[in-house]
């Protein structure tokens, strides 16, 4: 494209030039890891901002926090990049009045912003919305960004979003079978970077990207190799619902019991989940370590340092238990860099599937007694996301299968594979629901 002296190269192909030209009301590019959805969807986000004076644009995800590492890199180091070197636009960082937002010399404005935190957003009207991961979203939030598309400033309004696909009962995939929502269903032949567009041969980073791709498993290889809206075969938690179980971040009061538990790891990650306990018992996990290829000494730090001050006041209640994995030089080094006891963990694996499965089920008040706090996860581990595989507990559930092959009694041992969250999270509600008796090492 070319605006003024402003020059900038992008050649979309397939999906990502059938979005370019799509005026419907909503519109989702939906398909596999790696077909370029997100490019596409910024690309044409700050095209119509440069042609059209004036023009209120938004970025939006489920949370702000997570638009950082993910949409933002990709309009900063490929997008915007020319405009923002050229003073074209400019950076605002937001103020009480304001949302933090991209400025265009013609004034066009891109504002950045999360559901979360969603009355700073939905006060002003736009143009055009952008929804990254638009599965993460509910419908009710989906609808809420409809309602602010009357901003007026170009030919038509429009709500697109890009997203991974997901189960195929899920809100938004239904909104795109009844026609609500228009569908456009991504490949990755549709990415320059990885099949060349005039011959269709794979490129060498294509070889290498498809090839992680192939190597999944299950559902995930499924929905992120394959583009397929389905579920997992032989789920285990199957009453999960993510827009049950799944609660936006709130202040946890300090009267909450907190409870720590542990499952060690190295070349398999290491999961350190705290959790809170409302007065009814309801368990919420608030925030969570997962990371692979580092010392439990430096898991041990971070921990503290998430809980504490410098001066080594603690900004939350200490937990009542940190209850581990059984691997004992594991356990005595946490104990050690921690300087707090820890317990050994109720690792029967039936009875403690079967506690959870209990929790997730709405109790007498119409609510389960088991949630996990969006983006929970303190920093995700770029090594895991390179492989695609699950980077925090939120992102196993729906990939926790039991075990089928021939010779496996059904629905009784799971698959070992992708779980070191599940099995966190099944010590903590094993050790609240099952009677587990304490076994203390004190220092």
């Amino acid at each position: 494209m070319t605006t003024g002296q402003l020059q900038h190269a992008y050649q979309p192909h397939g999906t990502a030039r059938d979005v370019m030209h799509c005026r419907a009301p909503e519109v989702l590019m939906s398909g596999p890891a790696g077909t370029g959805k997100s490019r596409a969807c910024l690309e044409k986000l700050h095209l119509l901002a440069l042609l059209n004076p004036g023009m209120r644009g938004i970025i939006v995800r489920k949370t702000l926090a997570s638009l950082g590492s993910t949409a933002l890199v990709t309009w900063r180091e490929w997008v915007a990049k020319e405009a923002l070197e050229a003073g074209v636009l400019s950076w605002y960082g937001g103020s009480p009045q304001e949302s933090p937002q991209y400025r265009y010399a013609n004034g066009s404005v891109i504002t950045v912003g999360g559901m979360d935190k969603a009355t700073r957003i939905m006060s002003s009207e736009y143009d055009v919305a952008y929804v990254q991961e638009a599965t993460e979203l509910t419908e009710t939030d989906w609808e809420a960004i409809t309602t602010r598309l009357r901003n007026g400033k170009i030919s038509f309004q429009q709500l697109m979003a890009d997203c991974n696909p997901d189960v195929p009962h899920h809100w938004l995939k239904s909104r795109c079978d009844s026609g609500r929502t228009l569908m456009l269903n991504c490949r990755h032949e549709d990415n320059p970077i990885l099949f060349h567009p005039a011959t269709g041969q794979i490129t060498e980073r294509g070889v290498d990207y498809i090839g992680k791709l192939d190597a999944l498993t299950g559902v995930r290889y499924q929905r992120l190799r394959k583009g397929l809206w389905v579920a997992a075969e032989g789920l285990i938690y199957e009453d999960f619902d993510p827009a049950v179980h799944i609660v936006d971040p709130f202040k946890i009061p300090s009267e909450w019991t907190r409870w720590w538990t542990v499952d060690f790891g190295f070349t398999n990650p290491f999961v350190l989940q705290m959790w809170a306990e409302d007065p009814d018992g309801r368990l919420y996990l608030y925030r969570e370590i997962y990371r692979t290829r580092r010392l439990v000494e430096d898991h041990a730090k971070q921990a503290l340092a998430l809980v504490r001050f410098p001066s080594g006041q603690w900004k939350e209640p200490r937990p009542r238990a940190i209850i581990c994995d059984h691997d004992a030089e594991d356990r005595a080094t946490l104990e050690r860099h921690l300087g707090m006891s820890t317990m050994a963990a109720k690792k029967s694996v039936s009875d403690g599937i079967q506690a959870v499965q209990s929790r997730l089920k709405a109790a007498g008040d119409g609510r389960p007694r088991l949630f996990l706090m969006r983006g929970a996860v303190v920093e995700h581990d770029p090594a895991l996301l390179d492989v695609k595989r699950p980077a925090s507990t939120e992102e196993e559930v729906t990939g926790y299968i039991w075990d089928q092959q021939p010779g496996k009694a059904p629905k009784e041992v799971p698959v070992k594979e992708n779980d070191h969250g599940m099995d966190a999270l099944r010590y903590m509600v094993a050790d609240r629901d099952l009677g587990a008796r304490p076994r203390v090492r004190w220092l």
